[in-house]
């Protein structure tokens, strides 16, 4: 039942049409169970595996590959049906696998990633994957979860979860944990009043939600929503709803191809045209072997013309990233998104867990008329407690004592040596304050324990007192401990301890109203901790009335939820690379805004908080408008951080969402890149995520963000470099083409500069294995004081020139040592084998100006020992490749002589060399015009 906070609950249980002492008929509940469904959260539908294996193929530049297999098998069934030439038909189909061999490798690696499918919805799933306790026909019964329906009254108790959505009908101390929606530490107090019509979800405190936990007390409810119905299930919805984003890299990539598809098909097209010209004017007739002569040359070109080791490349690099990422606590689950780190501008992240420690901690108090810092943060006992002022250092053991005592929270240790919680969040705080000073209640209270205390009665929280006490017995005089909200509690009070001396409360009243005003203001919460002493009878048999009276306010403690201790540095650092923080989070707006001043997101104390009341009164333009000045938000739920990461996207910005709860989920889902806590994350939200923090450590986003922008510049470096060598080879082919008109020695006017297969050697050897070394390369400049890179320029933007400068003088340098060879008699094989090993020698010794953005000899050549042992396998395989029978037949390679292996192993370096040192050479001549190390820093924004 939509709205049920808003209706009394009687008027639910009529619109339910069900009964609160007898609950549905087992007959009514299965005809519910029928009309409603399960109470699960459906799963989303997925692609059959072959489907999915099928999308892979449908890249532009697989689809040219396809194209050339064709061309190659249609030139082997020419050459073994119409002429009889098995040998050149087997160097066709040599080619046809080995192009396919290519595509395989592609394509498997984009299936691999495909697989890594997302189980957000499985995950939770599983949170509903429990039992209830359920009221049918008056009898109570454990059901399984997913027979709940619409209707049915179910019982909790402390430690239940709860498995639908509920409007309450009695409560008793009950308390519920719900973070896993809101992202709020401290568990709801419920009731089961009506509320206003503006509640927001962490506000309805007459409601129970799916997946929360009883942390407290027991309660009864009416389900009025299962399965995809609750908040739950909403959230569910919001996962299935959001589509699958593409990465900055993935669109970058993508717009390429396709140019470069375009290219390719218009060079194949002009040559088999220019080729079959040529063959037609020399001979005046079009025959079958000039056809094919021509197709060689058109299958040589689509190869030279196609980057195909680019997307194996690629993957190749980001996995280096991803393993960068690794050693830096940060799991990546996309190898796109570790190139999309880099390109982060915006950093949305959840306040509870995220920017804090999720473990609420007293960090100030007040006892007996003075101030205390308490060091340390968590739920780890260290830490020291110091006065504000050292020269006034009164007692605070009774506040201390008392604190523990009235308590019912403990921590102990795991196997893994770290303290854990058990209880209510604000006692464990004071328990672990305890301790730092050496106070543990059960130490107190061990009957060998010199103090001689033992506890009497225990009357706990409640909601209309707002206060708990225990009764003690100290030796052979009793007293009643209480403690709750300072308002509450002073009103209570007699007397107040200062400096051991008991004030009447009109006295000391206002020291203890400025603490806590003070104390608030820093977004502390507060209690205080009381003192009463009283006789026997008072202390056995006085009710709660008559006990919580006549007090003596011993001091006041304030709790956080503290920051994590190095976000603030973190976010300075992401500030000064440009990029923003913003907060997002389901706490109150004072909380919130505290908290982000303390981390540097904010550095007015007055800067706005947007409130999620007031996003649900924004339609998407207000929101629009107002997103680039906000870093705050409060109270919001996960529809609304959705929307704000749309926003955000809307402006042109690259967003990384951070959280750890369920709620978190959908907006990790939409943003370009989501950030999952590892440790104290849920499931779910590492599923949803991309990236997923081992350490729970803000930091490691910072060094994440500088990871990805490192990848972005290597992968810029890997990819001047093969674009340059596919500039190269395609020239090297059409020099061949358009100036070649006639025979030269043994080398007839159709015998293409360099084979199909050569070209793929080159692609996947020679230039491949070098620049997946580029992937371990360091970078230039110091990459966190610059600013975020601009997604939508094209990758090549000011590397076009240097492309096609050094490609053309590469690509005429191999064309050079072809005619050479031809014209000095050689057989076309050594031809062809001589401009192949140009080629090679040429982009291997090319590599190493292409690691650098300026000159190869402004980078230490040895500083890549990986990229080293790249360039030598290359060059001893592209050698042996010549002289090995069998890549003699396959390839089309020939031996050389030793003179000419020299030759193309060293003249080659010339144009590389010559090049680099003219422009160095020019920089060093006008250093005015000189691009400097570190480009020009843009300030962030004003935060």
């Amino acid at each position: 039942m939509k709205d049920s906070f808003r209706a009394h609950k009687q008027d639910v249980l009529d619109a339910l049409q069900s009964d609160r002492t007898h609950g549905l008929t087992p007959d009514e509940a299965q005809r519910r169970l029928t009309q409603y469904g399960p109470n699960a959260l459906a799963e989303a539908p997925r692609l059959p595996r072959w489907r999915q294996f099928l999308n892979t193929l449908k890249e532009p530049l697989v689809i040219i590959l396809f194209v050339a297999v064709l061309l190659a098998w249609a030139s082997a069934a020419y050459d073994v049906f119409v002429i009889g030439d098995v040998s050149h038909a087997s160097a066709a189909i040599y080619e046809s696998i080995a192009i396919l061999l290519l595509i395989g490798v592609n394509s498997g690696l984009s299936f691999w990633q495909a697989e890594k499918s997302e189980k957000s919805l499985t995950a939770l799933k599983t949170m509903a994957d429990h039992h209830a306790n359920v009221l049918r026909a008056g009898e109570w019964q454990t059901v399984p979860a997913e027979s709940l329906v619409p209707g049915d009254i179910v019982s909790v108790k402390t430690g239940d979860f709860i498995e639908a959505d509920v409007r309450w009908l009695h409560v008793a101390e009950l308390q519920v944990n719900e973070a896993h929606l809101t992202g709020e530490a401290e568990p709801v107090r419920k009731q089961t009043h009506a509320l206003d019509e503006d509640a927001q979800l962490g506000d309805r405190t007459n409601m129970g939600y799916s997946g929360a936990m009883v942390t407290h007390g027991n309660g009864l409810g009416l389900v009025v929503a299962t399965g995809m119905d609750t908040e739950l299930g909403k959230i569910a919805t919001l996962l299935t709803q959001v589509k699958t984003k593409k990465t900055p890299i993935e669109l970058t990539i993508n717009a390429l191809t396709k140019k470069l598809m375009l290219v390719a098909m218009a060079i194949v097209a002009f040559t088999l045209g220019l080729e079959l010209f040529k063959a037609y004017q020399a001979t005046g007739a079009l025959s079958f072997a000039a056809i094919a002569e021509s197709l060689s040359t058109a299958i040589a070109l689509a190869v030279a013309a196609i980057p195909d080791a680019l997307p194996a490349v690629l993957s190749i690099v980001l996995t280096i990233g991803a393993t960068m990422l690794a050693k830096n606590n940060g799991l990546i689950k996309s190898l796109n998104s570790v190139e999309t780190l880099g390109a982060t501008s915006y950093i949305a992240s959840d306040k509870t867990g995220t920017l804090t420690k999720n473990q609420m901690t007293v960090t100030r108090f007040f006892a007996n008329g003075a101030r205390y810092q308490v060091e340390g943060d968590g739920y780890e006992p260290v830490g020291e407690i110091i006065a504000d002022d050292d020269a006034d250092t009164p007692g605070f053991s009774r506040f201390m004592l008392a604190s523990v005592l009235n308590n019912e929270a403990a921590i102990e240790q795991d196997e893994n040596g770290r303290s854990q919680p058990f209880g209510n969040p604000t006692d464990v705080a004071l328990v672990v304050m305890g301790h730092k000073t050496g106070v543990d209640r059960d130490t107190v209270l061990d009957k060998n324990n010199a103090l001689d205390i033992d506890l009497v009665r225990v009357l706990p929280f409640d909601s209309e007192r707002k206060m708990m006490s225990v009764v003690i017995k100290d030796k052979d005089h009793y007293q009643v401990l209480t403690k709750g909200a300072p308002d509450v509690l002073l009103e209570k009070t007699d007397l107040i301890q200062d400096h051991d001396q008991l004030l009447p409360v009109a006295e000391g009243r206002a020291k203890v109203d400025e603490v806590v005003l003070n104390f608030a203001e820093d977004a502390l919460r507060t209690i205080a901790v009381s003192l009463r002493d009283i006789d026997e009878q008072l202390a056995k048999h006085g009710s709660a009335a008559d006990l919580e009276q006549h007090l003596t306010l011993l001091g006041i403690a304030g709790i956080i939820d503290p920051p994590r201790p190095e976000v603030k540095t973190s976010v300075a650092e992401l500030h000064q690379a440009g990029v923003q923080v913003v907060m997002i989070t389901g706490d109150h707006a004072a909380t919130a805004r505290a908290i982000a001043l303390r981390l540097g997101i904010v550095s007015d104390p007055n800067a706005q908080v947007v409130e999620g009341k007031t996003l649900e009164g924004m339609d998407d333009q207000a929101l629009f408008n107002i997103v680039p000045q906000v870093r705050v938000y409060a109270r919001v739920s996960p529809e609304h951080k959705q929307r704000i990461v749309h926003a955000l996207q809307k402006h042109g910005e690259v967003v990384a969402m951070t959280g750890d709860g369920i709620n978190d989920a959908p907006a990790l889902r939409a943003a370009d890149i989501g950030i999952a806590m590892g440790i104290n994350g849920t499931e779910v939200t590492k599923d949803a995520a991309d990236l997923i923090l081992l350490d729970d450590k803000f930091t490691t986003i910072e060094n994440s963000v500088k990871a990805g922008r490192t990848i972005f510049g290597n992968i810029k470096n890997f990819m001047r470099h093969e674009l340059t060598t596919n500039v190269a080879e395609v020239l090297a082919l059409l020099f061949g083409v358009i100036l070649m008109t006639h025979q030269i020695g043994n080398v007839p006017a159709t015998a293409p500069t360099l084979t199909a297969l050569m070209v793929l050697w080159v692609n996947m050897v020679s230039d491949a294995l070098p620049s997946f070394a580029l992937g371990y390369d360091v970078p230039e400049a110091d990459l966190m004081k610059l600013p975020p890179r601009n997604v939508k320029a094209p990758i090549l933007s000011g590397m076009l020139g240097r492309i096609f400068l050094r490609g053309i003088v590469m690509g005429g340098l191999v064309y050079v040592a072809f005619i050479w060879a031809a014209s000095n008699g050689m057989s076309v094989a050594e031809a062809q084998t001589l401009g192949f090993l140009t080629l090679v020698f040429g982009q291997l010794w090319h590599v190493f100006d292409a690691r650098s953005t300026r000159t190869l000899f402004r980078r230490n050549p040895f500083s890549n020992p990986r990229l080293l042992m790249a360039v030598a396998f290359a060059a001893v395989a592209s050698l042996l490749v010549t002289v090995m029978p069998f890549f003699n037949t396959v390839i089309g390679t020939a031996p050389l002589t030793t003179p000419l292996y020299l030759a193309v192993v060293f003249l080659p370096a010339i144009p590389t060399f010559v090049l680099s040192g003219l422009k160095e050479l020019y920089w060093r001549l006008r250093p005015s015009k000189a691009p400097q190390s570190v480009p020009q820093i843009k300030p962030a924004k004003e935060v």
